[in-house]
This record gives C-alpha cells, structure tokens and sequence, in this order.
C-alpha cells in the first residue's frame, strides 16, 4: 500500500468513538504507515480491531503513555476531551476541557517540539485550540481547529431543501466560532449554479425558512444528540482525518479551519477564517461577505473574546499581553 508518509501520526482520545473511527479512517485514506493510538483509558482494543482489520502495512501502537505517545510524533488529532452530553452547550465543557488542552500542549512542547501540524476537534474547539496551541510554543499555522463541520451542515440542509446532490451546493461556509454565535454566510452560496439569494427572491427558500435553517446549522450539534441520543462522531472524526490528510500534501481540505488570527481586526483569538491547509501548515484569509454577514463574523469574535477572557479569569491562561512569554511565535 503507497502512503502519503511514514511519519508519525498520533490519535489523541483514541478508545473513544470519535478517536476510534479517526483511527479507522485515516487507515482507510492510506495516510501514514505509522500510527499510535493514544488515551488515558486503554486503546488496545481500538488497535486489536484495527489490526484484525487486515491493514497490514502498518504499525499500530496503542499506550496510555504521553512519553511512549509523544515522542517522535510528526502529526497530531486529538479529540481527548469530555464529549457533550444532551442539555449541555460547547461553552459549558470550558473549564475541564481547556486544562485537559493545557496538559496536551505541554506534552506536545517536552515530547515533540518539531510536530509538523496539530488538529485539534473536542469543544469548544476554539478555546481547546487557543490554549493548546499557547502552551505548545507551535507556530500559528501549525494548529487548527475542526470548523468545517458547521459547513457541512450548512450544505446538507440546503441540500435536502433543494432535493439536490450536496454537491451540486457549492459556497458554503461558516466562520468565527464553531458554536451557536458562530457566523453564517450564504451570499456565496450557490445551488446548481443558481445564486442562493435569487432562489431566495423567487420563493423557493423564503426569508424564513433561510433564517429558521441558520439557527438549526447552529444548533446541529444538538440535533445529532437528539437523534442518536450521543453526540456526533462520525463526521467530525472523518473531517479531521480530511484536514491532516491535506498537510500531509493530499487532497486540499475543502472547508474553512478554526486558525490562530491576529490582524487589524481580530486579535489573539482562534476562529474559523477563510483558508487553506497544505504542507506549510494553514494559512488565511478575511472572510468575504454582505455587511450583515461580518456584523455576524464580528458578533461571533466579541463572543470568542469574552470565553478567552474567562480563561484568564480561571486561571487557564494569563493576560493576553503575557502570551509571549508563553510562545514567542504568538
């Protein structure tokens, strides 16, 4: 079997569903001939099935040993947080989970300091994101966040309204937060070629239904656990596998990524922007849309910004004017 690499690949939570089907799928893309399974519960039994799987190129490692995990590790996903339960919202998993990414990006500085890329997908996201990447001393380019999801969302629902193929939807896109202030832009959004707005203006999708479809993209998390009695984990582990495979040098990841900004206009923050994956990591650009849309993107910042700041609150992380000290690359 031809891989895209043979570095290092380690999945971070890996005995538990999302980790396990990452596991499954970057097997299946062929991405590396050398991946670890990491958790703080076993992960054995993620590999056994792995190996019984009958992918027999590859060396499947399985430890509950940050050291053992860590060292050597050239790629990063890790989905090793408190999953969501039914009732609870992203920002309420805040404070347990931004310690578990503060112990990651610790690790990730002792154990491997040269990591090529690090994804980060258990919520909320954007801070998890932030505090990993602080504590790593990693360049900004070299963690992203899972945001594409809220995309995909977006798409699938258009998708169904029009009875069409989701990809005859092209143009979607969410940026900001990957939560319920996140930012929905559709003014790019076509449908069979067919600008979503003139679809709008002709009745197909009336004002109301457009704007009852944004609050459910925003709130499809939620849905999932509504429909499954669990929180989704098949599509954020496949699009994180999609986002490491693109810095690995393969297919380009077709969604936005939660990135590290810091311009004249957002400060210090992880957020969904307009950007590309490749080998020299995630670069950006500013989203562009109508004026309500980046009142909305500027909305979804505010809101991020006020979670940062809570962080320096608890004690997670110190004043922003600090960060340097932490990682001069910030």
């Amino acid at each position: 079997m031809a891989f895209l690499t043979n570095d290092k690949l380690v999945i971070v939570g890996a005995a538990g569903m999302i980790g396990s089907n990452m596991v499954q799928t970057a097997l299946m893309m062929g991405l590396t001939s050398d991946i670890c399974l990491y958790d703080v519960f076993s992960p054995e039994g993620v590999a056994e099935e792995m190996r019984q799987s009958g992918f027999g190129d590859v060396n499947i490692v399985a430890t509950t040993d940050a050291a053992e995990a860590f060292t050597n590790a050239k790629y990063i996903i890790s989905s090793g947080g408190a999953p969501r339960k039914a009732g609870m919202t992203r920002e309420d998993l805040l404070k347990g989970n931004c310690e578990i990414a503060e112990g990651l990006g610790k690790d990730i500085k002792k154990y491997c300091p040269d990591v090529k890329h690090v994804v980060i997908i258990f919520n909320p996201a954007d801070l998890t994101g932030l505090v990993t990447l602080l504590y790593s001393g990693l360049k900004p380019s070299q963690v992203t966040t899972l945001a594409g999801l809220d995309s995909t969302r977006l798409q699938s629902a258009l998708a169904k309204h029009f009875g069409v193929m989701q990809s005859k939807v092209t143009g979607c896109a969410t940026y900001g937060g990957h939560g319920e202030q996140m930012a929905v832009f559709g003014s790019q959004v076509k449908i069979d070629g067919k600008p979503l707005n003139d679809l709008i203006s002709e009745g197909k999708l009336t004002h109301a239904q457009w704007e009852q479809m944004k609050t459910d993209v925003t709130k499809g998390g939620a849905k999932i656990i509504e429909l499954r009695g669990r929180s989704s984990f098949q599509s954020p582990s496949y699009l994180s596998v999609e986002m490491i495979r693109s810095v690995m040098g393969g297919e380009a990841f077709r969604w936005p990524a939660g990135t590290y900004v810091k311009n004249d206009k957002y400060q210090s923050i992880m957020m969904a922007m307009d950007t590309t994956l490749d080998t020299n990591g995630c670069t950006y650009r500013m989203p562009v849309g109508t004026a309500e849309e980046m009142d909305k993107l500027d909305a979804s910042y505010h809101h991020l910004c006020e979670m940062r700041d809570e962080l320096v609150t608890l004690g997670i992380v110190p004043p922003v004017a600090e960060w340097s000290k932490l990682n001069p690359n910030l």
